[in-house]
């Protein structure tokens, strides 16, 4: 770690990695979490529900890539276990258990929401004392809003294709 980089940073750092190690895990289980729905998809439009599945799952992990370099920038360490990651998550993990679209993009939905609520809040806790994460959280956010309106609009066609028949 940088030390002026580390100077720079407003607030208690240990809190900061906390916070950005509770991201982490919700990166790493939102990834598998696609990454499987993807995987075991049932139902119409499955494979374009497939496709987005498999883009998001992607973006989730380049962010746990990003949030582990902050974390690893402000000489912490990222969650060393996939254990660890329900034990820091702020948004949980929805096993796959029902393979059907709607109850997939349903779940995922949800998961994206509860993502754009943490890196709101830590872009609100970090703007003023830490630029480089409040960046980094804005960058993740903005693709967690898209997420949810990419979801929201195949749940949507979903939803006027099944009201047709």
């Amino acid at each position: 770690m940088g030390t002026k980089g580390r100077s720079i940073v407003g607030m208690d750092v240990d809190e900061l990695v906390g916070l950005l190690n509770k991201a982490f895990a919700d990166e790493w289980l939102a990834h598998y979490q696609y990454w499987l729905g993807a995987k075991l998809a049932k139902g119409p439009m499955k494979d374009g529900v497939i496709a987005e599945l498999l883009q998001h799952a992607a973006d989730e992990m380049r962010h746990a890539d990003m949030v582990a370099n902050r974390i690893i920038q402000l000489g912490g360490d990222p969650v060393l276990t996939p254990k660890g990651w329900y034990d820091h998550t702020n948004c949980g993990y929805d096993a796959p258990e029902d393979p059907y679209v709607r109850t997939l993009l349903e779940q995922n939905i949800k998961g994206e929401q509860c993502a754009i609520t943490v890196y709101d809040a830590l872009m609100k806790k970090t703007r003023d004392a830490d630029p480089v994460t409040y960046e980094l959280a804005l960058q993740i956010l903005n693709d967690e809003v898209e997420h949810e309106e990419d979801l929201q609009g195949l749940l949507e066609d979903l939803d006027l294709m099944l009201d047709r028949k």
